[in-house]
């Protein structure tokens, strides 16, 4: 169980992100499509997760413009935001921002991706949502790089994980 903070209080998480240099759990989450995707799904690409409360919240939203951005300079990369928002509401914010290079994927079928990840609040306000983490996996799904932010309402370390996408 990981302890993070929430405006400064304290909240905890379900689990800890997989370990670096250990192969990444398999997923089921959903697409814009309504189709069931998996890490399969993106075999031999580099990939962040890019793992967020909610599209809704200035802050995930900014982390999204700002991960869709690097993404187009990055050669095999895909960024894969996940949430619990509907694929419906993801693909909406998609479109208002105009960010088409990042693939948005939602829990909305399947809860396991917030608990094998270790990302989902299990206390607070916010219990049920997944934590605001990245994961930088390589294209054979190994772990790269984890962060799990320490303050929900803070931004990741954008530099570290493109840096682990650069290797």
């Amino acid at each position: 169980m990981a302890e993070v903070t929430l405006k400064g209080n304290k909240v905890k998480t379900v689990g800890s992100l997989p370990k670096v240099g250990t192969k990444a759990p398999d997923f089921l989450l959903t697409r814009g499509d309504l189709s069931d995707v998996s890490l399969e799904d993106f075999a031999g690409k580099k990939k962040i997760l890019s793992i967020v409360h909610s599209l809704d919240t200035g802050t995930c939203a900014a982390s999204a413009r700002r991960f869709a951005a690097e993404a187009a300079k990055l050669p095999d990369t895909v960024v894969l935001t996940i949430s619990n928002d509907l694929p419906f509401a993801q693909s909406r914010f998609c479109q208002a921002e105009g960010i088409s290079n990042v693939v948005t994927l939602s829990q909305m079928r399947n809860r396991r991706f917030g608990k094998d990840y270790g990302v989902e609040f299990v206390d607070g306000p916010i219990a049920g949502l997944t934590a605001r983490s990245v994961v930088v996996l390589d294209g054979n799904d190994i772990v790269l790089y984890t962060e799990q932010v320490q303050e929900a309402t803070g931004e990741p370390d954008y530099e570290a994980a493109l840096a682990a996408v650069r290797g």
